[in-house]
């Protein structure tokens, strides 16, 4: 009888002491390993993360600026190289047209002489022709100079002959044997003069 005092009614003896529980542990979740972070550890971390900032914008402004840097030069090597392409197309088409209308000149100087004669009658067809070929070749940027009259210059004009007279003061074209040609800043072909000077 002595023993089934000591049990109680759910089997367990009685008087066993209750399993105790710590009131103040905190309840642990994933990945906490149970060491708090003292106060020292929150200032040096607080004062790294400043610094880190502080150098994060310096490297970004520095990126950022040598990343400007290089779209300059990228733009001003774009923009070097289309002034070159289009230089060099201008120059190859006046390359191209200029040996084109070099084979055009003795036609272009037969024109010239039978006008010189009279033959160029207005309305007849010669004169149709050297007036549909003419244009064409202005169309082309060809453009004829030398002119009875101006002054001559030995960069442009070849003097055939010189002539001494009283009426000029200075180097002047008294007569064009052939006329110049020039194409943008190319001359096809020099002006043959006759050149009058002072006496």
């Amino acid at each position: 009888m002595a023993d089934d005092q000591n049990v109680n009614g759910e089997g367990e003896p009685a008087g066993s002491p209750e399993p105790e529980f710590a009131q103040d542990t905190p309840l642990q979740e994933p990945g906490y390993d149970g060491a708090p972070e003292s106060v020292e550890d929150a200032d040096v971390e607080t004062s790294l993360d400043d610094t880190d900032l502080s150098f994060l914008e310096k490297a970004a402004d520095d990126l950022a600026a040598e990343r400007l840097a290089d779209l300059q030069r990228v733009t001003a090597e774009y923009a070097n190289y289309r002034k070159r392409t289009e230089a060099n197309r201008d120059v190859e088409r006046e390359r191209v047209i200029g040996d084109t209308v070099r084979m055009l000149l003795p036609v272009l100087d037969d024109i010239d002489r039978a006008e010189k004669h009279g033959d160029l009658v207005e309305g007849s067809p010669l004169a149709a022709i050297s007036g549909k070929l003419r244009a064409v070749i202005e169309r082309m940027g060809l453009k004829p100079y030398a002119v009875a009259g101006e002054a001559f210059d030995p960069n442009l004009h070849e003097a055939i002959v010189q002539q001494p007279s009283p009426d000029v003061t200075e180097a002047t074209i008294l007569d064009v044997v052939e006329v110049g040609y020039q194409l943008g800043s190319t001359q096809v072909r020099a002006a043959k003069v006759v050149v009058a000077v002072p006496a």
